[in-house]
């Protein structure tokens, strides 16, 4: 039996080291850091693949914000991979979910101003950044960590830059001139930034009046690339308009805005400024995403018919008003825009009122519209009046989704279609 298997293995070991490298890729593909390390070791071909470029090339790098001892390697591995493998990295993604106190956010700040700079020095194809929901206005946050991390990361922006196509820092919550610091890095030393798509959604603390900045209006002109724009109402401006048609009128295709309660929404916006962006960027639509903004009035400041719409999404988020009614909107407000709408979102309380016939006649009106999303109190008639136009070709939609209260047998729980 030893003589035996002494003649098999060397078969086994030729049969492996010759797999080929598309099985082989595959293999390590779906292995994790430890296992790749692992799997590295068993020859020579198998160590020259865990090199291989499209191993690395995306990286969701995700920090625990609880103290666990489950997690406590998190971040000494995060520098491992990045100083190893940095090099090969074109799309990143960093999570710090939910830090539980100060001893967390330094030690995270003081990882990223390892990964940054180590990034920094060996990289140079990072094509998109992604930094999500950090909210930096919180305590956690004191002011010396916040003040470290945000020098840190525009340091590293202001050398990656002219590479980054793709920049995603929502949910940063940072002052105004903290804010404008962080993106001005992008055009440091070329007073113009290449990149093409930009979210900075809940970028800025609650309540700042973002569209009356200078400073701001200043810092957007510097972007001349722009092929999708993803913000808070409370930075639209005619001076942000006529700054987009200047400069990305031949690129830009969306602008995501969002515009909730806390955030200032009463400005003046002209429609002609609407309309000269309409007009220059031929490919534009725009969609919005309203939080407890739903009184008619407030909305159709906003909402004006020289904007090309695409979708809208209205959420109530527990508002409740009984001398609010949803009737003027849909039946004056959203027809404005039934010509460009291609998606609905509603979720409101209509206890006090029904809403069947106007959701109908908005529905038909929009000959556009393929997806309608909504929770509210329906009634089941309701849902077989638009699934028989749906059937006669009376509306376009190709997606329903209905999740309405059941408060009487008339009343249906849910259905996705």
């Amino acid at each position: 039996m030893d003589e035996e298997s002494q003649l098999i293995q060397p078969q086994d070991q030729s049969c492996w080291a010759t797999l080929p490298d598309v099985c082989l890729h595959r293999v390590f593909w779906w292995l994790g850091d430890r296992d790749r390390s692992r799997a590295a070791l068993v020859c020579r071909k198998w160590n020259q693949m865990m090199y291989s470029a499209d191993l690395w090339r995306y990286r969701t790098i995700t920090f625990s914000g609880r103290p666990s001892r489950v997690h406590a390697s998190e971040f000494e591995s995060a520098l491992w991979y990045v100083k190893k493998f940095g090099r090969y990295l074109e799309h990143l993604e960093i999570k710090f979910l939910n830090p539980y106190n100060a001893v967390l956010t330094k030690k995270f700040q003081v990882t990223m101003r390892g990964l940054l700079s180590s990034l920094g020095k060996s990289n140079n194809r990072l094509k998109s950044l992604s930094i999500q929901h950090l909210e930096l206005e919180r305590l956690v946050w004191r002011n010396s960590i916040r003040s470290s991390f945000i020098k840190s990361l525009s340091f590293f922006l202001k050398k990656m830059g002219k590479h980054l196509d793709y920049l995603n820092l929502k949910g940063a919550r940072l002052t105004v001139e903290q804010g404008c610091h962080v993106l001005n890095s992008l055009s440091y030393l070329r007073n113009e930034s290449m990149a093409s798509e930009l979210n900075i959604e809940d970028f800025f603390s609650h309540h700042l009046a973002v569209y009356s900045s200078l400073q701001f209006n200043k810092t957007m002109a510097t972007f001349q690339n722009l092929a999708s724009l993803t913000l808070n109402y409370n930075c639209i401006s005619d001076e942000l308009l006529e700054n987009l048609c200047e400069n990305n009128a031949s690129t830009l295709w969306t602008i995501n805005i969002k515009c909730h309660i806390h955030d200032p929404h009463g400005q003046v916006i002209w429609g002609m400024s609407w309309a000269k962006l309409a007009r220059q960027a031929v490919n534009l639509k725009v969609n919005f995403f309203f939080e407890r903004v739903m009184k008619y009035e407030r909305l159709a400041r906003i909402l004006l018919q020289e904007i090309p719409v695409r979708s809208i999404s209205l959420r109530s988020c527990y508002f409740s008003d009984p001398d609010w009614s949803m009737r003027p909107t849909l039946l004056d407000l959203l027809p404005t825009f039934r010509h460009t709408l291609q998606k609905l979102t509603f979720e409101f309380n209509n206890n006090h009122e029904s809403l069947d016939k106007e959701l109908h006649l908005l529905i038909l009106s929009c000959r556009k519209l393929f997806y309608f999303k909504i929770w509210a109190f329906l009634d089941v008639k309701f849902v077989e009046r638009i699934l028989k136009s749906q059937e006669e070709g009376q509306c376009a939609l190709r997606t329903l989704k209905f999740h309405t209260n059941m408060n009487t047998p008339a009343k249906m729980g849910l259905l996705a279609i």
